[in-house]
């Protein structure tokens, strides 16, 4: 976390994949926040380092690995307050933003992607209800027919796709992405921020109590799913890079 020119860049540092878990979400969180109360701090840009944006949980270690509810309680009960940031957020999104990943992309204000970022809701064919806020951000973003096409199919969109249906806001050219996100942030910096600020809760709404009433639906229907056994061929079928086989069971 550093702050300089009204921006305060949050970075995720595990690559390649920058995978989270509670304690990951936890300490962007608690960042976010302190970034929130520093007065030279005007606007956040959320980026990664690695090849990927964020691939979401990785359901083979930690916490997920021993009580997937367990874990998926705590981490969204922490993923949630950083829907109460006030300070507007652009997240960088570069390689693949996935599951999880994705819900948190959706969390930030903007999204820049490249030609070549990858927006993923993959949660059907891992077998299981969709997370991270997604059933309130997504729609939002890009409607709810698109929304339910991206959730049921889980297919890829790449960066153009994305900004055509509004999943990103700007298209950055190829090796250009956190300058053109630090651009852009620049921008917003530049303006008053008590008026930002105002403007953005105005526009926000009730959106962090529709959130968190979305997480909670969220995590029931995935306590339910993941008792089956598509969900169990879903999520070793993503461990072992092979292609699931359901069977509605």
């Amino acid at each position: 976390m550093s702050v300089a020119d009204g921006i305060g860049l949050l970075e995720l540092r595990r690559p390649p994949n920058n995978h989270f878990d509670e304690h990951l979400i936890g300490r962007l969180v608690d960042a976010a926040a302190a970034l929130d109360d520093d007065r030279g701090c005007r606007v956040i840009v959320l980026a990664s380092e690695g090849r990927h944006f964020c691939a979401g949980a990785d359901f083979g270690s930690g916490g997920f690995a021993d009580d997937k509810v367990a874990a998926a309680g705590r981490l969204y009960r922490r993923g949630a307050q950083l829907f109460d940031v006030r300070t507007p957020m652009i997240a960088a999104v570069q390689g693949t933003a996935v599951g999880g990943g994705l819900g948190l992309a959706c969390a930030a204000d903007f999204r820049v992607a490249e030609p070549s970022t990858r927006f993923v809701a993959n949660f059907a064919l891992l077998g299981f209800h969709q997370g991270f806020g997604l059933s309130v951000t997504l729609p939002e973003l890009v409607g709810r027919q698109v929304a339910t096409d991206l959730l049921l199919t889980g297919r890829r969109v790449g960066g153009q796709e994305a900004v055509a249906i509004g999943l990103a806001d700007r298209l950055a050219e190829p090796g250009r992405l956190r300058e053109t996100a630090l651009t852009w942030a620049r921008s917003i910096a530049a303006a008053a921020p008590l008026a930002v600020r105002s403007m953005r809760a105005t526009l926000r709404g009730d959106l962090p109590e529709r959130v968190r009433r979305a997480l909670e639906h969220e995590l029931a229907e995935q306590i339910i799913l993941w008792q089956t056994r598509d969900s169990e061929e879903g999520i070793a079928a993503s461990l072992q890079r092979r292609t699931p086989v359901f069977r509605g069971e």
